[in-house]
């Protein structure tokens, strides 16, 4: 009975994340079709190839010198808005950091936290001086949460970091995987 346990066992953890992706991208797919449901004909994939069309259209034109006014003035009346400012900047922020012009997941690092026994966390500096808290010997490290997507940030003594030469990320997945998939 036990050695069917772990035979169940071994196979869900082939199966789950295989099953659990194409279950995620088959969801998305039917829902960016039916948003075209309305056709008078059906094609499969039309709706991901028109979403990733109108995205695509959309950065073009915002790009765009006459456009560009009017998504500053919208992007300044949504920071401005009581509450909207909030999840509008924090989403924005966080896009930002990840695929933005100004990417903040981009210097990798070790840190010591612990000089008796020798204990270090790798995470990435967001910002390289804390002068906003008088304390130019900080620097902000994010440490990003395994198997999930939250985290912490850290203010830490320059003194404790090693900077890695690492792709962020390769560093990024290898966090996030809890140490189980491999860098470099």
């Amino acid at each position: 009975m036990r050695r069917l346990l772990n035979y169940f066992l071994n196979g869900f953890l082939i199966v789950a994340p295989i099953g659990l992706t194409v279950y995620i991208l088959f969801a998305l797919l039917r829902w960016l079709n039916d948003l075209f449901a309305g056709l008078s004909f059906d094609v499969p994939g039309l709706g991901l190839l028109l979403a990733v069309v109108l995205i695509t259209g959309v950065g073009f034109v915002a790009k765009s010198f006459l456009v560009r006014p009017f998504v500053i003035i919208t992007e300044r009346v949504l920071h401005r808005t009581p509450l909207v400012s909030i999840i509008y900047s924090s989403l924005k922020d966080l896009f930002d950091a990840f695929v933005g012009d100004e990417q903040k997941f981009n210097r990798p690092v070790l840190v010591q936290l612990n000089v008796q026994e020798q204990t270090y966390k790798m995470g990435f500096v967001t910002q390289a001086a804390m002068t906003a808290v008088l304390r130019d010997d900080l620097v902000a490290v994010y440490f990003p949460h395994s198997y999930n997507f939250s985290g912490e940030l850290v203010l830490v003594p320059l003194d404790r970091l090693t900077y890695l030469d690492l792709p962020s990320s390769e560093v990024m997945k290898f966090i996030v995987s809890g140490g189980v998939s491999r860098l470099g």
